[in-house]
């Protein structure tokens, strides 16, 4: 089950590429339509400088890519404890319910945004991450190394 439940994880990983992707490919013509360009930004220079700059809509591909930056963190480590300590299908089946919550949040953040939609999926992919977690703790709390295979 370890493979199983690792796919999610790697799946979430592609799709965070996949955002940054879509984040370039479309804050770089914004730049150039201003007449701006990688090369001249000011040194030091951070994407929130764009904030205010591009148009709202472009800036949401990376508020998202962000956002795959942080609470995933916590999945990517649950996922791990749970394939090493022996996932069980109900792991395997949170995780795919929390990697296609992120997914669809990203589209509709990257595209639509609007929040009290979006939190909705925020909240409940929020939830299955939480089970998850709790999952992880049980299985590394509570393991009895009698039970495992020699």
């Amino acid at each position: 089950m370890q493979a199983q439940m690792l796919a999610p994880a790697a799946v979430l990983v592609l799709w965070s590429l996949i955002m940054l992707y879509w984040m370039a490919f479309t804050r770089f013509p914004a730049m150039r339509k201003l007449g701006r360009d990688v090369g001249s930004a000011k040194p030091g220079g951070r994407g929130q400088d764009l904030e205010g700059v591009i148009p709202d809509n472009v800036n949401w591909k990376a508020h998202n890519y962000a956002h795959l930056m942080e609470q995933p963190t916590i999945f990517y480590a649950a996922a791990v404890i749970l394939a090493i300590m022996g996932a069980g299908s109900w792991d395997v089946l949170l995780a795919w319910i929390y990697v296609g919550l992120r997914i669809i949040h990203s589209v509709y953040q990257a595209t639509v945004n609007v929040v009290k939609v979006r939190f909705l999926f925020f909240l409940l992919s929020s939830i299955a991450l939480t089970i998850l977690a709790f999952r992880a703790v049980m299985a590394t709390l509570f393991f009895d190394p009698s039970l495992a295979p020699a």
